[in-house]
């Protein structure tokens, strides 16, 4: 008897698969523990959210920080998922030379619609493995941010957080790493 096997690749594999034209460029594509995971195509609440989120947090970071919008980030060793929105260290190259790694990363966040399920369960253990202080998810679905902290391990070895807040969308919530600064829902959830 055949059994399948499915063929895991690292980053390097991964970004040599695209330097060889395997993926084609407008491809929603993230390799996720390994596997390369093709995300569905973004509908326009999640498109003004993303677009609106990015904006606010701009302009409430200023120079303090980078924000950076589906743009790719590293786990060690196999993934390199591609957040809507992450907010990361300032460093003089603007990651020029490598992407950000969990060091790096003050806040992660995903806009979830179609997605809410893979959001909240793949993407947030991966997280929480790669020691990501803080995880948020615009939850579309139910108008709601669900804000997630404290990274752990549970004594069966799956990895989740120990602390969940959730926000309605008229809250305003303070922004993980920056004390005196906060975020108003009101000015990024589709209305």
């Amino acid at each position: 008897m055949i059994t399948a096997t499915r063929k895991r690749f690292t980053i390097d594999e991964y970004h040599r698969l695209a330097e060889l034209g395997f993926f084609e460029p407008d491809d929603r594509l993230e390799l996720i523990r390994g596997e390369i995971i093709q995300m569905p195509t973004k509908k326009t609440p999640h498109s003004v959210c993303n677009v609106l989120l990015v904006r606010t947090l701009t302009i409430l970071l200023g120079e303090l920080a980078i924000v950076r919008g589906q743009e790719p980030i590293i786990l060690p060793a196999d993934s390199e998922p591609q957040p809507d929105v992450s907010i990361v260290r300032n460093r003089s190259d603007f990651y020029l030379a490598n992407h950000p790694e969990p060091a790096d990363i003050f806040l992660l966040i995903e806009i979830s619609e179609s997605t809410l399920r893979f959001d909240r369960e793949t993407k947030l253990s991966l997280y929480a493995e790669n020691e990501i202080n803080d995880y948020w998810i615009f939850n579309l679905v139910d108008n709601i941010l669900e804000m997630y902290s404290e990274p752990y391990r549970n004594p069966q070895g799956k990895f989740g957080y120990a602390s969940k807040r959730i926000a309605l969308p008229r809250a305003t919530v303070p922004l993980p790493g920056f004390p005196d600064l906060a975020l108003d829902l009101s000015q990024v959830f589709p209305s």
